[in-house]
């Protein structure tokens, strides 16, 4: 009989404070467009993810394993979880300091009521130059079939669907909750019918579960409009057991896909971007656009911290600087104790000012027997991916 694993902490880190804000702060009310911070490793801040539940209707085993995420778990009560007025008042000012792009995450986030709201909420943000921010979501696919009209509706872009694999005895292992493929196909099927594209589908690789399906992801969804996207299986937070020898790097997955099509590597779409892009390749070389093209995000493998954008809202108000950080910065204290626009911007942005956060590098410098210092990482079922 197996043994139980039970937590003996919170996986939820407690937050600091924020700090105090920069002198001559913005002011989102004068007409000159506020200064956009850069970071002590000179990064700007373009990119906020923000997750609007804690739970999620899969247990992942390299996410929220059954042997910690079980009945008796206690997540957070309603009354800690930032309001949608919370969320776009944060959105607002994140855009004042330059972020242009939001992404909806969990948890799962379509678990979260009436979620269609708030992305009409955060679709009537603009950046300080009067654009329109790009507002996209990633979800497990389990209810997108359902929810996807609604959501173009409410404004909507793009969606990521997370997708471990097409053979249904493998994709059932590994959500643990005995969910079929075919309904994350129907989910993606309908997003792709009422416009949220495109799709990108992210694929977790963990060597000994579900390698084998690599090819076979790639041949369905060649060709279709879909970004298939492999990602190296991660250590982020401490409840998923990670080891480095259940790691596929991203140089295997490319190999194996290359014996099967000729490929040929594509540019960044943008500046920060996390995955590298593949094509695959006419007869007589360049890209064949009409085939597509696959990503892959290396991660642990190969680090990308240099160009990171990225800050991330925790359900209840945590802002974190890392996927991989050990603590966060409470902003819902600033939201909830009536402090100005002026001032809560000034805050993010002396905060952005400071991070230095670059975990993926610093792991990658330290030889692999080294054993690793510091407090408990954030988990990615708190934080979103």
């Amino acid at each position: 009989m197996s043994e139980r694993v039970i937590p003996l902490v919170d996986q939820r880190p407690s937050g600091r404070a924020m700090p105090s804000a920069l002198p001559a702060a913005p002011s989102l009310s004068s007409s000159r467009p506020p200064a956009m911070p850069l970071d002590a490793l000179k990064r700007p801040l373009r990119d906020l993810r923000i997750s609007v539940t804690d739970r999620c209707n899969f247990r992942c085993s390299y996410c929220m394993p059954k042997s910690v995420f079980d009945k008796d778990y206690q997540y957070l009560p309603q009354s800690a979880l930032l309001s949608f007025e919370e969320i776009s008042r944060t959105a607002k000012l994140f855009a004042s300091l330059g972020v242009t792009k939001l992404r909806l995450t969990g948890g799962e986030p379509l678990l979260r009521k009436h979620i269609e709201v708030l992305i009409a909420m955060l679709a009537e943000l603009r950046t300080p130059s009067g654009a329109p921010l790009d507002i996209t979501l990633t979800t497990n696919g389990s209810l997108l079939a359902k929810k996807a009209a609604a959501l173009k509706a409410a404004g909507l872009q793009r969606v990521t669907v997370s997708l471990d694999g097409l053979d249904d005895t493998v994709f059932r292992q590994m959500n643990d909750v005995d969910f079929p493929v075919r309904d994350v196909l129907a989910g993606i099927e309908a997003a792709q019918a009422v416009g949220l594209g495109p799709i990108k589908v992210n694929m977790v690789v963990k060597r000994g579960t579900n390698e084998h399906e690599i090819v076979p992801m790639a041949r369905f969804f060649k060709g279709t409009g879909v970004v298939l996207r492999f990602i190296e299986y991660m250590d982020v937070g401490a409840t998923n057991g990670w080891r480095m020898d259940e790691v596929l790097p991203s140089a295997d997955v490319i190999a194996r896909l290359q014996a099967h099509w000729p490929m040929v590597a594509l540019d960044a779409a943008a500046p920060g971007e996390t995955a590298q892009r593949w094509g695959y390749a006419k007869a007589g070389g360049g890209h064949d656009a009409s085939a597509g093209e696959i990503g892959v995000i290396s991660s642990v493998t190969q680090a990308f911290c240099g160009d990171c954008n990225r800050a991330r809202l925790s359900t209840e108000g945590q802002i974190y600087l890392c996927l991989f950080a050990t603590h966060g910065h409470d902003l819902r204290a600033l939201l909830r104790a009536g402090a100005s626009d002026e001032d809560i911007a000034g805050s993010i942005s002396a905060l952005w000012s400071g991070r230095t956060d670059r975990y993926s590098q610093l792991r990658a410098m330290q030889p692999p027997e080294a054993s690793e210092p510091g407090a408990r990482r954030v988990e990615m079922s708190y934080i979103g991916g």
